[in-house]
């Protein structure tokens, strides 16, 4: 007897044991054979090349499906009726203006995923549940605005002005955009990769509001839409873990795995499928394939000897997409032709039907089962890992073609061949134009969509605005600050948790406080918070820390109000992102404070504040340590001379750079009360510093808390009655060193010096540009005067402006002020060394300033060059000194 036939002898004797096993014994058992086979082997030093997998066949076995619920022929037809309305707003919108984009094949490839979501899973709103939350596959949007058009919910004419926004009477957005249509959309999910980990830190928060007794416990779920491509996105998979160890159960991922990307192959020699089951289930999920429609349920049946698996697992996926644009004598061939006994196993069947058999994710019964499994499931998150065709359905137009993901348009016999697939009722002619199609309100698919609707309890997406406002801390929670710190030195990071410390203990808004952290929560000071409000952990704390004797120990609570994240500006982005749209998702007005090294913020997570911005979060974003020169000793990676450069880039944020304690309490205030009781779809970015100075009380002049909001104020006017004037602006900690340049210039130089605190450029920006819009456009009315204008009117006199940014910031508003403005900033790389080393290597330090003032006399003929070049030797300015920018 040859080796092959005696292992086919043996493999048919084991998996016939098996098979008794299973039938007569039960999972747990063969789950005990299997595993103690396993070790068996690797104590004999044999390894398992992938112990993260399972078969390449559906986790659910057809014994165990339920039969499926509603008509599938009424719901094919539904399911068609979108796809032909996705398909023609994107063809139509392309026609009438050429390069307009859209995506067809995403929505193709997704559609029994969705549908059978909205028919059968997918709740919304009533009195006694609450709805779903769904992030939607961002290239999808045609499909689920083809629905709303079924529903009655948009218009034919929305679905004509497709990614044509500014058309008179209206249009669609491309993507999912809460900021675009704040009543539809409630996630925005473009760019990749973002909408896959915000899902898992809203199903947390979720947990967490539940664990705070801030929401009722319900089987609520968030449901995560995603491709396979997008899956390469480290933010797409690299929060897994967190899922798992929170025991998200109420958490259902689904990746459309349709083997493709933009321009090829997910992974053209590998397999994407088993890829991210053994990074899922190494993670802690509970997986579930849905690989294969049920064409292949009897084939399966007969593969008595695993050979049909075996050749499955072997088949990379580039292949199975091939398998795609080929005709079934070639599937015959390259598949079923690897052995006789597969070939045999096919012998019945027609080239047309081996090209036709189903994959599992357009199989109406393996999804629904699939989706019943997830929704059952306690103890951890679900991945449902379902294999499709990108392009379904539009045949030589782009199925399963590496360029499906940029066809916009069809041509006349690609429109038939679409129309006579799907069947939709329009003739030749009809066909050709693309028309929107709608059946009457008295149809009977009409009737099952609108009732399946109601019975899970309103539409899907939509989105909430009816929190009630908080109610305001009394003032005494700012009067501290207000007061100043007498003979104390005191950081603005210490005020900022000060305050966020008694607001957190306010009778009346004191629980909707989320403070979150990445990491180093002592570095920003608020270890004082651990004892009194916890750190949340789902569990609670089940092991005694380490540091339990002392006062300020590591105390976590599974009421905690604290979100110490661990080492991810990302993950705490999207804790953030969950808590400040809490007002729409669970109708609470939640009040995060995120505080982070502000180098950490906008650079690297500045994708996830823009997304933020775009789901109308709410909260303060805290720069701690900021400034190039104030965080001493760190250097080049950590010390931040650019994020409220970046800052200025979203219109919906105010970005503050307070010096003084007072600032930032009259800052928090104006946000807690726009934001949360106004309720403005704000976000507030607050750069603070670890370095202690004396803080003085707010100045009682008029105007001072104004001036702080719009962004400038005078903090200091000189006393000289006499000599050249100039006007010094400082920001964070530098307007100390415009203070004592002032003092240089009045009693060495004769020069009076005004020194106004900047607390915001942006703001003076943003006031600027709108003052200068409304002139521009309204000639025939009085001209305004911006803000920055208004502040001089009357007190000229050249202007040095020094903060420990970039300076292309303050020259964003150069041309408004008075003479000239001369700008000292911190650009180049930082440098590890203390303040003062460092304030002169950038140049930005009280002799730099009062040089810079004086030189800038001088262009301006108010003093002469004796006095300048006499100034830059007692100020010891090296002109030989290295430009930072160049180092």
């Amino acid at each position: 007897m040859d080796k092959k036939k005696y292992y086919q002898i043996e493999n048919r004797e084991w998996l016939d044991s098996l098979q008794y096993i299973i039938e007569n014994e039960g999972p747990d058992r063969v789950n005990d054979l299997l595993g103690r086979l396993q070790a068996k082997a690797m104590k004999h030093g044999i390894r398992f090349s992938c112990p993260g997998n399972t078969p390449y066949i559906n986790s659910i076995a057809p014994s165990s499906e339920v039969p499926f619920p509603g008509s599938q022929e009424i719901e094919r037809k539904i399911k068609s009726l979108v796809r032909w309305n996705a398909m023609a707003m994107v063809v139509r919108a392309n026609l009438e203006s050429d390069g307009i984009g859209g995506h067809i094949s995403t929505y193709a490839s997704a559609a029994t995923l969705l549908e059978i979501g909205f028919n059968h899973f997918f709740r919304g709103e009533t009195e006694d549940q609450e709805a779903d939350m769904i992030y939607f596959q961002g290239h999808a949007s045609p499909g689920i605005y083809a629905r709303s058009f079924l529903e009655g919910r948009l218009s034919e004419k929305d679905l004509t002005n497709f990614r044509q926004e500014l058309r008179k009477d209206g249009g669609l957005p491309s993507y999912p955009h809460p900021r675009l249509m704040p009543e539809y959309w409630q996630f925005p999910t473009v760019s990749m990769g973002l909408g896959p980990l915000n899902a898992i830190y809203q199903a947390r928060f979720n947990k967490y509001l539940e664990d705070r007794g801030l929401k009722e416990i319900s089987d609520q779920k968030v449901w995560a839409f995603t491709g396979d491509g997008e899956m390469d996105e480290p933010e797409s998979l690299g929060a897994i873990t967190v899922a798992s160890r929170e025991e998200l159960d109420n958490l259902v991922f689904v990746v459309n795995c349709n083997l493709q990307r933009l321009d090829g192959p997910v992974r053209g020699n590998g397999k994407i499928i088993q890829e991210l089951e053994a990074a899922f289930k190494g993670a802690g999920w509970r997986v579930i394939k849905v690989i294969w429609g049920k064409d292949w349920d009897p084939l399966l049946e007969k593969d008595k000897d695993g050979e049909l698996i075996k050749v499955m697992e072997e088949t990379p996926d580039g292949q199975y997409q091939k398998y795609v644009v080929t005709d079934g004598n070639y599937i015959r061939k390259d598949f079923f032709g690897r052995s006789d006994e597969l070939l045999k196993m096919v012998e019945n069947y027609s080239d047309e039907q081996l090209h036709k058999l189903r994959r599992g994710g357009h199989d109406p019964v393996k999804v629904y089962n699939a989706y019943k499994e997830a929704v059952a499931h306690k103890g951890s998150p679900v991945v449902i890992l379902a294999q499709t065709i990108k392009g379904y359905g539009l045949g030589e137009a782009g199925e399963g073609r590496n360029i499906t993901h940029q066809q916009k348009k069809l041509n006349h016999e690609e429109l038939l061949h679409f129309r006579s697939r799907f069947g939709i009722p329009l003739s030749d002619e009809e066909a050709r134009k693309a028309p929107f199609y709608k059946p009457s309100d008295d149809s009977e698919e009409m009737k099952y969509l609108m009732k399946r609707r109601e019975a899970l309890g309103g539409y899907q997406p939509f989105r909430n605005q009816e929190a009630e406002p908080i109610t305001m801390p009394d003032d005494k929670v700012f009067e501290e600050l207000l007061e100043g710190s007498g003979d104390r030195e005191f950081a603005t990071t210490m005020a900022i948790v000060q305050l966020m410390g008694k607001m957190m203990r306010d009778k009346n808004m004191g629980k909707r406080i989320v403070p979150i952290v990445p990491d180093e929560s002592r570095t920003f000071g608020m270890d004082a918070l651990f004892r009194q409000f916890g750190i949340y952990a789902h569990k609670g704390q089940i092991y005694e820390p380490v540091d339990r004797d002392s006062f300020l120990y590591y105390k976590e609570a599974k009421d905690g109000a604290i979100l110490e994240e661990g080492i991810t500006e990302a993950g705490c982005m999207a804790s953030f992102t969950a808590a400040g749209t809490s007002y729409s998702t669970h109708k609470i007005n939640m009040i995060p404070f995120f505080i982070y090294y502000s180098m950490f913020g906008f650079q690297r997570v500045g994708d996830f504040i823009w997304a933020a911005a775009d789901a109308r979060a709410r909260g303060f974003l805290v720069g701690g340590t900021s400034g190039r020169t104030t965080l001493a000793g760190e250097g080049l990676q950590h010390q931040d001379g650019h994020s409220q450069l970046i800052a200025m880039s979203i219109p919906s944020l105010r970005a503050y750079d307070p010096a003084f304690a007072y600032e930032v309490a009259v800052i928090v205030k104006e946000g807690m009360k726009r934001m949360f009781v106004d309720q403005e779809d704000l976000m507030y970015y607050i750069t603070v510093l670890n370095e202690k100075y004396l803080m003085p009380p707010m100045p009682k002049a008029k105007g001072i808390e104004e001036g702080i909001l719009k962004g400038m104020y005078k903090y200091r006017k000189t006393k000289k009655q006499k000599g050249e004037k100039v006007h010094l602006m400082g920001s964070g900690a530098i307007l100390n060193e415009a203070l004592k340049a002032a003092e240089i210039l009045e009693k060495d130089y004769n020069v009076k010096a005004d020194v106004w605190s900047v607390t915001s450029y942006k703001a003076l920006y943003d006031d600027a540009r709108e003052t200068d819009r409304h002139n521009r456009l309204n000639p025939d009315k009085k001209t305004q005067k911006t803000y920055i204008e208004s502040c001089f009117d009357g007190d000229e006199g050249l202007c040095v402006a020094a903060h420990d940014y970039v300076k292309a910031i303050p020259m964003t508003v150069c041309r408004w002020f008075p003479g000239v403005l001369t700008v000292l900033g911190t650009d180049g790389f930082g440098r590890s060394d203390n303040r003062k080393a460092l304030r002169e290597y950038f140049e930005v330090n009280d002799r730099y300033i009062a040089y810079t003032a004086l030189h800038s006399l001088y262009l301006h003929n108010k003093v002469d060059k004796k006095t300048v070049v006499k100034a830059a030797k007692d100020l010891l300015i090296d002109s030989k000194k290295a430009n930072p920018t160049e180092v």
